[in-house]
């Protein structure tokens, strides 16, 4: 199959081939060949996908480069989609995280791409999807962290196989972290900045009381710090564990769930663009009366014919 000598081609020509094709999908990510390597690579993807969200400042780049070289040492390729968030007036995105991830560029084991999250809520970014599609089948772990941007980053479940969530010692007591949604999403929590001592442990504790009572199951909370090293081992340690799991799982049923999980985000999401579209047409050279609230305006344009 051409798709097949497409993806091998792929893992021959390094990072510079891998360049090329997600630029290809991010011109055309629904047009051929884009779809019949994406087909491809869904099938034959056996990457374990690992979603890093917590709030910025967190130290997520950080210890993703800990992380990182621990994974190189077990010989583990890895590849890294990190999201930024964009300016709401220019679109654009400052990229941070190639100088903040200290990754050696020589190690064509490791590969970064920077996405720009534009208009797009949950901490993704439009192009994660098919991005995470295509890197799975070319590395062994691929790696999406997240805009980090509080609360509501629940795309990221949808996307991953396992979801990290970091906290920062001093973060809120408990009733601060229940609020929190996200604690819903998460297969392992990390106080980060063990090296900080008391501060750090109340943390740990605080989230170990509020997660037993927001789920039954158990979620562990790992103390690590990128400074020092603290804990990153032991973490690494746990991913594989927990790696080695889903392998036993049922691989067909994970991937049609995944499926039908992003299947509901790409249409959410292009439904929406659309609907904008529709929207500034229909508001071009129309006034709309100050009499009437927004949602009067709403339902009149629900209201149209499609």
């Amino acid at each position: 199959m051409a798709s097949r000598d497409a993806l091998d081609g792929l893992r021959k020509g390094g990072k510079r081939a891998l360049v090329r094709a997600l630029a290809s999908l991010e011109a055309d990510p629904l047009g051929e060949p884009a779809l019949s390597l994406l087909d491809e690579a869904w099938c034959r993807g056996t990457g374990a996908v690992v979603g890093l969200t917590g709030p910025p400042g967190v130290g997520k780049s950080s210890l993703l480069s800990r992380l990182v070289r621990s994974w190189r040492r077990r010989g583990r390729s890895v590849g890294i989609l990190a999201v930024d968030p964009s300016s709401r007036r220019s679109g654009g995105a400052l990229l941070g995280d190639r100088t903040r991830l200290a990754l050696d560029p020589g190690d064509e084991g490791v590969f970064l791409r920077s996405l720009a999250a534009r208009d797009r809520l949950g901490g993704l970014a439009d192009l994660c999807a098919p991005m995470v599609v295509l890197m799975r089948a070319l590395f062994d772990r691929v790696v999406v962290e997240t805009v980090g941007v509080g609360q509501s980053e629940g795309d990221i479940r949808d996307l991953a196989d396992l979801v990290l969530l970091a906290v920062q010692p001093g973060a809120g007591d408990g009733l601060q972290f229940m609020k929190a949604g996200i604690l819903e999403i998460p297969d392992l929590l990390l106080v980060t900045k063990a090296d900080l001592g008391e501060v750090a442990a109340r943390t740990r504790r605080e989230l170990e009381a509020a997660m037993a009572l927001i789920t039954a199951e158990e979620v562990p909370v790992c103390a690590v710090s990128a400074a020092t090293g603290e804990g990153v081992e032991t973490l690494a340690e746990l991913l594989e564990e927990r790696v080695a799991g889903l392998r036993g799982c049922g691989r067909d049923e994970r991937l049609r769930a995944q499926a039908t999980a992003l299947l509901r985000m790409a249409v959410r999401e292009e439904c929406g663009r659309r609907g904008l579209r529709r929207l500034d047409a229909w508001l071009a050279g129309r006034g709309l009366a100050p009499e009437l609230s927004p949602f009067r305006h709403l339902r009149t344009f629900l209201d149209l014919p499609a």
